[in-house]
């Protein structure tokens, strides 16, 4: 699908009539991201990350648009409870919960519904045992799947790179762990997980840094390889005496490599359907901005500085420049670096800054994608020139998950 020019004039034209702040989603950009993640997945499936979406709508849409778009990957255990309630299935908790109320929720659904009732996230016998808890005898088992860390361990382990998640690293200790399992009745090995974010949430070519960028490179290919032959021989040992439904991988920076692997059944992606600033720096692919925010100029400090209401829309993850949010349209504008971007103002400079006036309009860019819409209480939806729908978010149905 192409996408139409994304300039200041078009979005101006399209809102003319919206008061900012406001976000919005580009459908067409959107759905060319969709389809271009689909064909770096090779024909595996690909689950959808409720966190990076964080819109009802939208993930409805996606898991209309293709089936090979299929199931949810979600992030706490009310969330997956609640996308059950509003009719969702094939739901995966990519998260582990100390959440006694909502472990005895989901056995009384499991209970109602033996078939296709959420998988919960285990890495430990002491998940296990809070499980256990909550369940009586006789209950339906629950299904849970196990994280497997996915971290490449360098110079013999004195190094790690990646996520700090699962203790879950060997052959072995997964085999432990399931064993484990195995022994409770009242639970049921289904999946399994390992999520590679040095490689997938890691862009190889940051902006003015190519030898950090040539290091970011080494590293993923090494630790691509290890992983991959990794979490093959888990699988192939757990297969021994437990049937796996789900071996689960990746996210939308490491689709074709994950993809490639024979072991894994399907792979996880959420952020490339917004594409955020943060994957704007790969070099296996591109995608099209398709989600931002507007907000309005309300001051004009001098003739080369134009302030915009609110803006300090920051991402979670290492306190750094690049977890702000970036201006985009008019193209050239940047922040202050005494300022950033502000709670409740934002100065902005750099020469479009010149020609701007109070009540116009400038559109920004999260650095990563669901959290935007904690700040929004619905989304403007944009095909061709106009707008086409307006949506709730979480935020807009009153469910706050985290």
């Amino acid at each position: 699908m192409s996408v139409p020019e994304q300039s200041h004039e078009r979005y101006e034209r399209i809102f003319a009539e919206v008061e900012a702040p406001f976000a919005f989603v580009d459908l067409e950009a959107m759905w060319a991201n969709a389809d271009s993640m689909l064909e770096r997945s090779g024909g595996k499936r690909v689950r959808v990350a409720s966190k990076s979406i964080r819109c009802r709508a939208l993930m409805e849409a996606i898991l209309r648009r293709d089936s090979r778009f299929q199931g949810l990957m979600t992030y706490t255990l009310p969330e997956t409870l609640w996308l059950a309630e509003q009719g969702f299935e094939d739901l995966l908790l990519a998260y582990p919960t100390a959440d006694a109320r909502a472990l005895e929720e989901l056995a009384l659904r499991s209970a109602a519904r033996s078939e296709g009732a959420p998988i919960v996230m285990v890495d430990c016998v002491e998940h296990l045992e809070m499980i256990e808890s909550v369940l009586g005898k006789g209950a339906t088992p629950l299904r849970v799947c196990i994280d497997v860390d996915a971290s490449w361990w360098w110079l013999g382990g004195r190094v790690k790179i990646g996520p700090k998640r699962s203790p879950i690293h060997t052959v072995e200790q997964a085999v432990a762990l399931a064993r484990e399992i195995e022994k409770r009745p009242q639970i049921e090995l289904d999946a399994l997980m390992a999520y590679e974010g040095q490689i997938s949430g890691v862009g190889d070519l940051p902006p003015g840094q190519r030898l950090r960028g040539a290091a970011i490179r080494f590293m993923q290919r090494r630790s691509a390889a290890e992983i991959a032959e990794r979490r093959g021989a888990i699988v192939e040992a757990l297969s021994e005496f437990v049937e796996l439904e789900i071996v689960n991988g990746g996210g939308t920076g490491s689709l074709e490599l994950t993809a490639a692997e024979e072991a894994v059944t399907e792979v996880t992606a959420g952020s490339g359907f917004y594409a955020p600033v943060l994957f704007d720096h790969y070099s296996r692919f591109s995608l099209a901005p398709a989600a931002a925010f507007a907000l309005p100029v309300t001051r004009k400090p001098s003739d080369w500085v134009a302030t915009a209401l609110g803006g300090g829309y920051l991402a979670s993850g290492p306190g750094n420049p690049g977890r702000l949010p970036a201006p985009w349209l008019p193209e050239g504008l940047r922040f202050d670096e005494e300022e950033g971007a502000g709670e409740v103002q934002t100065p902005l400079l750099g020469e479009p800054a010149g020609s701007l006036t109070v009540g116009d309009r400038v559109y920004l860019r999260h650095a990563k994608a669901g959290e935007l819409c904690e700040r929004f209480n619905t989304l403007l939806l944009v095909e061709g020139d106009r707008i086409v729908d307006e949506v709730p978010t979480y935020r807009g149905e009153g469910k706050t998950f985290l």
